[in-house]
């Protein structure tokens, strides 16, 4: 999820309670989501159905790691996604690609009373993964595009629409993120790294406002260990803000944001269907919404 930030030195024409201000939230990548996966691998041959239901109880950090008060976020992110193994091979690797289409609900309490905002995050386009099996290691790289085509954006509430309580379901800008997982698979072990860098290609916009969200680099990690139907383990995530956003041009204080959190990991094979719980706490963050999240996931071959 993104960092929100109340960008109080908005200069435009919209005033938000007698005071320019607008909202920006949502990572691209929503932090943790691939903990559990073996992030070098791809699947057999075929097409598999995965979603994942992720429940997040978060506060707004500042930039010194404090918890700011009067900040609770709640928000459900379910992530149904079709991943086809092609079953090519292209320079040596498997092939793969996959189509998201997250949906959010929110509800923030500086946003007052409400049954909270539904609505469609941007559609995730994966049109390539590449993955190379050497022994037990495997290296898969791709590339992610999310669709700026939510439901909702900041731009809104820069324009005045309120959402019932809860928040934009998207960030409101196009982005690109090149992908590379790395694991090692042996006996039931399962060691991956999971890493992206994603580069916003362009800005939140509405009539005087224009944020321009900072690159950002994130990782989801995996420990775990297999025994007959059960997968114990643990996970971790990262992620950091390269560099600042800008709001009409100008960099944003207190704008680099960073989030470390980890958690227990466990998974059981039920036939052809897997499901896996991950649980992680957020260790520290800054400027940015954290505190604990739970994602439930299940994996099902279709064909």
């Amino acid at each position: 999820m993104k960092k929100i930030i109340l960008a109080t030195a908005l200069t435009g024409t919209v005033a938000l309670s007698g005071q320019a201000s607008a909202m920006e939230l949502w990572d691209p990548h929503l932090r943790g989501v691939n903990e559990g996966l073996a992030a070098g691998a791809l699947p057999p041959k075929g097409v598999y159905f995965m979603l994942n239901n992720y429940w997040a109880s978060y506060q707004m950090h500042d930039a010194s790691g404090n918890k700011i008060h009067g900040t609770n976020l709640s928000a459900l992110v379910e992530v149904p996604a079709l991943l086809w193994s092609t079953g090519w091979k292209v320079l040596g690797a498997d092939y793969a690609m996959a189509i998201a289409q997250p949906i959010t609900f929110t509800d923030y309490e500086p946003q007052g009373h409400g049954s909270g905002n539904w609505g469609f995050f941007n559609t995730m386009l994966i049109p390539g993964q590449l993955s190379w099996a050497i022994d037990d290691f495997h290296i898969k790289t791709g590339l992610t595009i999310y669709l700026d085509d939510a439901s909702t954006t900041p731009a809104d509430l820069v324009r005045g629409k309120r959402l019932n309580g809860g928040l934009p379901s998207g960030n409101g800008y196009t982005a690109v993120q090149p992908d590379l997982g790395i694991s090692w698979l042996h006996d039931g072990w399962n060691l991956s790294a999971d890493m992206h860098l994603t580069f916003p290609v362009d800005s939140t916009n509405a009539p005087g406002y224009e944020y321009h969200s900072g690159d950002q680099f994130s990782a989801d990690y995996t420990a775990t260990k297999t025994l007959d139907k059960w997968t114990l383990g643990l996970g971790a995530h990262q992620q950091h803000q390269l560099n600042r956003d800008t709001l009409n041009g100008a960099e944003v204080r207190d704008s680099i944001a960073a989030n470390y959190g980890l958690g227990p990991i466990v998974g059981y094979q039920f036939g052809g269907l897997s499901v896996m719980a991950t649980w992680n706490h957020t260790v520290y963050s800054q400027n940015d919404v954290a505190d604990d999240f739970v994602n439930v996931r299940f994996v099902a071959p279709l064909f």
